[in-house]
């Protein structure tokens, strides 16, 4: 089995235990391609009728998920958590595939270490962070978000590199973009409240809120 989709909607999920078929479930939900692998043959079984595509395999060999296609992929989550080892071979082997967006699951801060050691680009702890917002910050662009009922969140996204140079005034009325810009953290200064004067500096992080969808589409804005 290979992978069919390679552009930003595919993802590719290792590890079916709770967090991870929780994420794989997330992702799914928000219309994301997943390609999920476990070793476990029932896991596999249990989560064929519910997900797209899930392959039992041995992630840890760096033939095996070439084989898979997974090297065609962009982003890969490593939700193993019950060997320590499995997940950092199979980081090992992902990092020889080349892939631009590794996560991973950690099960402690020293496995968090080994894991940034070896290649990862980003650290779950899955005890603080739930399957749907991973999905979330997996699939956007952006750095952080906390959603509040259904639809809303706060977010922290990056300065979209269109807006850059403008003042927020120029962005009203709010309906153009959906989303209201409530702080700026210029490169190198502290966080502040944003107002009409705010001037969308390179490399700023910006605080927004709004619309989870309408939040994602802003930090995507290139």
């Amino acid at each position: 089995m290979s992978a069919r989709k390679t552009d930003d909607s595919s993802v590719v999920v290792i590890g079916l235990g709770r967090f991870g078929s929780r994420l794989a479930g997330s992702l799914l939900q928000l219309d994301h391609d997943v390609l999920a692998i476990d070793h476990q043959q029932d896991r596999v079984q249990r989560w064929a009728s519910r997900l797209d595509r899930v392959v039992q395999a041995d992630t840890t060999e760096e033939n095996v998920l070439r084989q898979l296609g997974v090297a065609d992929f962009r982003r890969v989550v490593v939700a193993i958590g019950a060997s320590v080892e499995a997940s950092v071979l199979t980081v090992l082997a992902l990092t020889e595939l080349a892939i631009p967006q590794i996560w991973a699951r950690a099960t402690s801060e020293k496995h968090a270490k080994i894991l940034h050691s070896v290649g990862v680009h980003h650290v779950i702890f899955p005890e603080a962070e739930t399957g749907d917002r991973v999905a979330h910050l997996i699939v956007s662009r952006m750095l952080d978000f906390m959603e509040f009922g259904h639809n809303f969140a706060i977010a922290k996204v990056r300065v979209p590199p269109s807006l850059v140079g403008r003042s927020l005034r120029e962005l009203t009325p709010i309906d153009r973009y959906g989303v209201m810009v409530v702080g700026a953290k210029p490169a190198g200064e502290p966080f502040r409240y944003a107002d009409p004067d705010t001037v969308l500096e390179p490399e700023s992080v910006l605080i927004v809120e709004g619309p989870i969808d309408r939040v994602q589409q802003f930090a995507g804005l290139t």
